[in-house]
């Protein structure tokens, strides 16, 4: 595996869009966790290519969209209608194995990127 590399943050007023990515190799399971200064991290989108699922949390459902076009392009999630409490570090991390639990486990996670801001304001 190598290292997930993020890319796309940026700062949009509240209701704006936004499409994050991440570039990886060697994965089965990618998650993104996101992490705003004092909070705990946050699992928020899962993709699971051996079980063939998507997971989205509670709190972006409807919002968040994950997707791939193909294998070894970048994995993109397009956030819509942002809120300033989408405001954190979302970042981006693979593992090789099966069985990848939801909700999301940082423990289950083996490369972690170097993360991508994204600010949201009022």
């Amino acid at each position: 595996q190598v290292q997930p590399v993020e890319s796309g943050g940026g700062s949009v007023q509240a209701g704006g869009s936004l499409k994050i990515s991440c570039a990886a190799s060697g994965w089965n399971a990618m998650g993104w966790f996101r992490q705003a200064p004092g909070k705990q991290r946050e699992g928020v989108v899962l993709i699971d290519r051996f079980a063939g699922s998507i997971r989205t949390a509670a709190s972006v459902q409807g919002r968040f969209t994950i997707s791939q076009d193909n294998p070894n392009d970048p994995v993109y999630v397009l956030m819509i209608n942002l809120k300033p409490e989408d405001t954190a570090r979302y970042y981006c991390a693979t593992s090789p194995r099966v069985g990848v639990r939801w909700p999301l486990l940082s423990d289950d996670f083996d490369q972690w990127g170097q993360g991508t801001q994204v600010t949201v304001t009022f």
